[in-house]
């Protein structure tokens, strides 16, 4: 007898979301770790590749969403190559930076920017700022 789960009665709009950014199923993964053993950077990471992906199946965002892992991927996709589910956790890593980027965050207030400074800054600078925090 075959165990079919239903995995869309576990999604949300943040997981359709990082499924639609990645393209990656995160319900394919089933946490073998081989993504994490292979991964060249992950004695400098505070969540584990497979993790990360645990975390994303328990819908624990925040947490991954605000981790160090997401930032050090290296996307030598390394993790993609030997999963043997296909799953490319450095496609998903892409996904949350985008959604940590996306969030409507003003670091810069333009009205606080001094005269000077405007004078002197190249301008493609601004607009590059302001495109990068832009939703």
């Amino acid at each position: 007898m075959e165990l079919k789960v239903d995995s869309s009665k576990f999604k949300d709009e943040v997981m359709e979301k990082i499924e639609e950014l990645s393209g990656q199923n995160i319900f394919a993964c089933y946490l073998c770790g081989k993504c994490s053993a292979g991964c060249p950077v992950v004695d400098k990471m505070d969540i584990l590749p497979h993790q990360i992906m645990r975390y994303l199946q328990l819908g624990a965002y925040e947490i991954v969403l605000n981790s160090k892992t997401i930032w050090l991927c290296a996307s030598c996709f390394t993790c993609g190559v030997r999963c043997p589910k296909g799953v490319d956790i450095a496609k998903v890593n892409e996904a949350l930076r985008l959604i940590v980027l996306r969030e409507s965050k003003d670091y810069i207030d333009i009205s606080e920017i001094s005269q000077k400074d405007l004078e002197e800054l190249p301008p493609i600078a601004l607009v590059s700022n302001f495109r990068k925090y832009t939703t």
